[in-house]
């Protein structure tokens, strides 16, 4: 693989260079802030050499896998982007413009770059540990002590790590802001508790607390320096900003933290962890069981970042967390399903993926390429891996398994406690879902024996499927739906209805219809699953102007009337009536091919899939 080469190329079809607000990266993904998504070619990046690409959070993510840092520094070397010093607020908030947006990735880019250090350090307390247990390291001794400095440093430092971080993410300074963090480990004081808990600036009473390994004192305090220097720089002359902002910074943030933030933050620290314990309490079992159930969509949406201050934040106060136990079930259960598909497959393709995800995962508990290089590509062990994840986090709970730091994989076993416990947890979710997939297979496609429209011919390896409409022909990347435009959801076509009536394609089955009426599944006799999706977003509609003929389950032939509605109405009420007809399990065929003809008729050929 040439990095340079597909760095330029990531670039280009991200829109270039001017389209990118900042750049970052986590384990095995790009995570660009584009000003525009729009002018991103999703279908272009996709047929680069990269597992997928998702939209989530305000972020455009390319996943590439375990050569992303190599990527990423390419990138760099060719574009003034990726520095480091991307402000989550340079743009002012127009790109994309959602708060909600530029807090996962401001969260997202503080945290991501101190993970390595956290899971670094989490691996040496391992092997600490295991060296103790075998008696090969005595801990009296200096090395015992030297080795556990390297080990906690992260975690007592935090304050500091993380105002640096946070300051580059929130546009500031980042020295003055990890000064700040700094602050609060100072000797002097730190010193002042050897005195009691209570003292005072300038008459102003302060409780002092204990800051080191402590996560949100100090983000609140950079928060407060972001807005703190925005407005010095347009009262001070721009002459003495160098000397003057970062002076008065310390000397206001630093005190208003002591005596404000600093508490504050703290107790939200105490409060998010009181609450995770009191859910655990009430009961363990159906916390994490739940937990487990969600985990992977939430990955999968980028959504986990919002967890990470909280697990990191317990890990540094406490020493443990209760949910990271459960999160490294995904890595097990990702290892079993990529085991269970490379020892039941006969694709050399899909060997070669299966066995590329089953390392990191079953190593180093990355689970990405197992997600989007399986999870993403076979349904059936998508729904294996949710239901093993929820049982292995379940038995999580059940066992009381706390873990004493992040880093995931079989080589950091003994840092989990009771071992015991976590070994059953996750030899449970990995042997569970191997064995899944072993006997259910991984959604290996059946090979239809004949067409859908000429059943005659069992030998035959091209199907057809109909048109359920009349219409004008259109490519799927003329949808205005990103959902269907980048075939995120299949190929297919779209036709544009002259008349209001929908039919089957093909003999089949019923396998769902939309509650509002204006989708429809179909799983054909010959396994060939149809989405017929009328209009854009009108789902809102609620189900107005549309009215099913047919039901869940129903057995439809081919020109069975599936749903009526009405055109001139839905227009009225500003929807666009172009429908998507879409091959959800397209991977199953080597070749989608639509008709040739601008304008279709029901019943005729829409579509030819090829075996």
């Amino acid at each position: 693989m040439s990095y340079q080469k597909l760095a330029k190329d990531i670039l280009q079809s991200v829109g270039g260079e001017e389209n990118v607000s900042s750049l970052t990266h986590c384990v095995t993904r790009l995570r660009f802030m584009l000003k525009d998504n729009n002018k991103a070619d999703k279908e272009k990046l996709e047929k680069l050499d990269i597992l997928q690409v998702v939209e989530s959070a305000g972020q455009f993510q390319v996943v590439i896998g375990m050569h992303v840092p190599e990527v990423y520094k390419e990138i760099t070397k060719i574009s003034n982007i990726g520095s480091g010093n991307e402000s989550a607020a340079e743009d002012g908030g127009k790109s994309n413009g959602k708060k909600k947006s530029k807090i996962f990735d401001v969260i997202q880019g503080s945290f991501s770059p101190i993970i390595p250090a956290i899971l670094g350090s989490g691996m040496l307390k391992a092997l600490i540990g295991i060296l103790v247990m075998l008696g090969w390291l005595s801990p009296e001794s200096g090395t015992y002590f030297i080795l556990s400095a390297a080990a906690n440093a992260v975690f007592y430092f935090l304050p500091i790590i993380l105002g640096v971080t946070f300051g580059m993410k929130m546009g500031v300074n980042p020295y003055v802001a990890g000064t700040i963090g700094a602050a609060l480990l100072e000797p002097n004081f730190t010193g002042l508790l050897q005195h009691g808990d209570k003292s005072s600036f300038i008459g102003i009473p302060v409780v002092l607390m204990t800051y080191s390994s402590t996560v949100f004192p100090v983000i609140l305090a950079v928060s407060t320096y972001a807005v703190l220097e925005r407005f010095l720089k347009k009262i001070v002359h721009k002459d003495l900003q160098t000397l003057v902002i970062p002076m008065l910074s310390l000397m206001i943030v630093v005190p208003l933290t002591v005596i404000v933030f600093g508490p504050f933050g703290v107790y939200i620290g105490n409060a998010l962890a009181s609450a995770i314990s009191f859910a655990m309490g009430k009961s363990a079992i159906l916390t994490t069981f739940v937990f487990g159930a969600v985990s992977i969509p939430v990955v999968i949406m980028g959504l986990h970042w919002a967890l990470v201050p909280v697990m990191i934040s317990n890990l540094a106060t406490i020493g443990y967390d209760h949910l990271l136990g459960p999160v490294q079930a995904t890595a097990f259960v990702g290892a079993g399903i990529a085991l269970g598909v490379f020892l039941k497959t006969k694709d050399k393709n899909i060997r070669s993926t299966s066995l590329s995800s089953f390392i990191p995962a079953f190593l180093s508990g990355i689970t990405e390429p197992v997600i989007y290089g399986l999870f993403f590509r076979f349904k059936r062990v998508f729904i294996i891996a949710i239901i093993m994840n929820a049982i292995a986090a379940g038995l999580c709970g059940a066992f009381g398994v706390k873990a004493t730091q992040m880093a995931g994989g079989i080589f950091v076993i003994p840092t989990f406690q009771p071992v015991w416990g976590y070994v059953i947890s996750m030899g449970v979710g990995f042997f569970g879902a191997m064995l899944l997939v072993l006997l259910f297979g991984y959604e290996e496609k059946k090979k239809a024996p004949e067409n859908a429209l000429e059943a005659d011919n069992k030998d035959a390896k091209e199907l057809t499927v109909a048109s359920p409409l009349t219409g004008s022909v259109k490519a799927l990347s003329e949808v205005n739906d990103p959902a269907f435009s980048s075939e995120a959801m299949g190929k297919g076509v779209a036709v544009e209805p002259a008349e209001g009536k929908a039919v089957s394609p093909v003999n089949g089955v019923i396998s769902n219809v939309f509650r509002t009426g204006h989708g429809i599944y179909i799983t054909s006799d010959e396994g060939t699953e149809i989405l017929i999706h009328i209009g854009i977003d009108t789902v809102k509609l609620k189900g107005q102007h549309f009215s099913p003929q047919v039901k869940e389950g129903d057995r439809v032939k081919r020109g069975d009337l599936l749903v009526s509605f009405d055109l001139d109405k839905i227009k009225e009420a500003g929807y666009e009536v172009t429908t998507p007809i879409i091959i959800t399990n397209s991977s199953t065929y080597k070749n989608i091919a639509r008709t040739e003809k601008e304008t279709v008729r029901i019943n005729e050929t829409l579509l030819s899939l090829t075996l």
